[in-house]
């Protein structure tokens, strides 16, 4: 039976993804070139810790690190990195979870970073044996508050640098990695969904990158970092990363992605998206709709379409709309977030033009005009 037949009796709904690199449409969608390197690495056996080896030194050169490691998610690469600070090479990794009892391992995060991306990212900490340790507040946090909250118990510090995380009121990156190096405590930066490969190297000790994202590769994880880091959370792999591992396609899977992404010009993903957001402003013409350019919050290089809804004007609210989108005959997944404010945004990164027409001629069906 083909793979056409198979997905047919599965009865699946066809998506437009205007969310972005989101987890649950499946992250990314994969090139032939990166499908290729799968199948060749699928179809061959090879000394997997020697694969591993070898991956980890070529990644290494792309991000600016001493070392890397393959992961099979930037959760996993969360969770290996703590494992490692707590084992060290100090405490056999097979009694990680005996050492968590024994010594309290606090990681320190700032309160507006613990986010749920998915899953909380304080149970990926506690998965890897460490404990939490909160700074700050809701809406700010200042250094001198993170260098109070560390004691003797601490061991790390997390930084989530993500568009999901309080941007107001918090210290920088690279001002907490500094305050980190005065302590003389490992910093690591969670970069998950950034398209940046190099610009945090200099800064942390261990950066963890999502695969599938940016880089649109196969579902995967990147650790790089400091040598005796990665290597303290590589001896995992015969621990609870085993429980994590990833196969021979998916790491060739991720080399090609990387090598082509090295290659990408952004130049050219702006145009795209600013195209596609000039389509969609024909909903400016609709009465209640405007449609606007919306800059991410965490300043990555994204151009995204704002549509925001008066309800006094429209029809319908942006809720409605939204909810509506989701329940046609294709499913269009919008950026939701801020729908009890009126908008909701448009990533363009994953659509074409067809269906930038796909979605203001479904929005102008639901609001009803002809």
């Amino acid at each position: 039976m083909s793979i056409l037949c198979v997905a047919t009796h599965m009865n699946l709904k066809k998506v437009i993804n205007a969310s972005g690199r989101m987890s649950i449409l499946g992250v990314s969608t994969l090139s032939d070139d990166v499908l290729e390197a799968m199948k060749y690495g699928g179809q061959h056996y090879f000394e997997m810790k020697e694969l591993h080896e070898e991956a980890g030194r070529i990644i290494s050169t792309y991000m600016h690190t001493e070392a890397a490691m393959v992961t099979n998610s930037a959760s996993s690469a969360i969770t290996l990195a703590v494992a490692g600070i707590m084992t060290r090479n100090e405490v056999p990794v097979e009694q990680l979870f005996e050492q968590r009892h024994q010594q309290s391992g606090h990681i320190l995060i700032m309160t507006g970073h613990l986010i749920d991306y998915g899953a909380p990212v304080e149970l990926m900490i506690r998965l890897g044996g460490g404990n939490v340790k909160t700074v700050g507040y809701a809406n700010g946090c200042t250094l001198e508050q993170i260098k109070h909250a560390v004691d003797d118990d601490t061991i790390a510090m997390l930084f989530v640098q993500s568009h999901h995380c309080v941007q107001k009121n918090m210290p920088s990156l690279k001002a907490v990695g500094a305050l980190m190096k005065e302590l003389q405590l490992p910093f690591i930066v969670d970069a998950a969904a950034e398209a940046d490969m190099t610009g945090y190297a200099s800064d942390a000790d261990l950066l963890i990158y999502s695969g599938s994202k940016a880089i649109e590769g196969p579902t995967t994880g990147i650790l790089a970092g400091k040598k005796k880091y990665v290597e303290f959370a590589k001896q995992h792999y015969r621990g609870i990363g085993r429980a994590m591992k990833v196969g021979k396609e998916s790491i060739f899977g991720l080399l090609k992605a990387l090598a082509d992404y090295d290659a990408f010009h952004a130049q050219d993903e702006q145009s795209k998206q600013l195209a596609i957001i000039k389509q969609l402003q024909c909903l400016n013409d609709v009465p209640g709709v405007e449609v606007t350019i919306h800059q991410d919050e965490a300043g990555r290089a994204i151009n995204r379409a704002r549509v925001t809804i008066d309800h006094h004007l429209a029809s319908y609210d942006a809720a409605y709309v939204v909810h509506a989108l989701k329940e046609g005959d294709v499913a269009v997944y919008t950026r939701d977030y801020n729908v009890n404010n009126g908008f909701f945004d448009i990533d363009p990164r994953s659509l074409d033009m067809a269906d930038a027409q796909y979605i203001s001629d479904r929005i102008k069906q639901i609001m009803e005009v002809a």
